[in-house]
């Protein structure tokens, strides 16, 4: 049962979506730091390694391929961990910071669980919210491989707002 205080947080947290003043929009990933004005800013070592994983992914290696690639260079995952693991690569290759964008409330909660939201509720897509490491053409392309790669028997289709770009 959901309760008043829950509904209230929610609520809070979805205006803050709408109107554009989310904390969640800032929050840093491998490749980015924040500035002394809590703006994300551009990590040049990390982000020569994002660079590089769109290059390979696209190149035709395995998710398992690349994250053998950055434990021979002893490239430590974004966790510190000495491998990187298949998953990390996949989110990463499916973050859409890299362009300069952020997508609220890609997921949301059902029933106590943490579901992807497929239409439940309104997403917000922030454009050109902080530098790009990486063109959204190398990012769609990447969606686009992903999907052909997919194994799933129902296979998705491209996301709406990454068609608008």
């Amino acid at each position: 049962m959901t309760t008043l205080k829950e509904l209230t947080i929610k609520g809070g947290i979805r205006e803050g979506f709408r109107e554009g003043t989310s904390k969640m929009a800032d929050r840093s990933c491998f490749g980015y730091t924040k500035s002394s004005d809590d703006d994300l800013i551009i990590n040049e070592t990390e982000a020569k390694i994002v660079k590089w994983i769109f290059d390979r992914y696209l190149s035709g290696n395995s998710l398992g391929k690349i994250a053998d690639a950055l434990a021979e260079q002893n490239i430590l995952s974004p966790t510190g961990n000495q491998k990187w693991n298949r998953q990390a690569i996949d989110k990463l290759l499916s973050n859409e910071k890299y362009i300069g964008c952020i997508l609220l409330q890609k997921t949301v909660t059902k029933g106590g669980l943490q579901i992807r939201n497929r239409g439940q509720a309104s997403q917000y897509l922030y454009k050109n919210n902080h530098p790009a490491i990486i063109s959204q053409e190398t990012f769609k392309a990447a969606q686009c491989e992903k999907l052909s790669r997919s194994k799933s028997p129902e296979k998705e289709t491209t996301p709406e707002w990454i068609l608008s770009l």
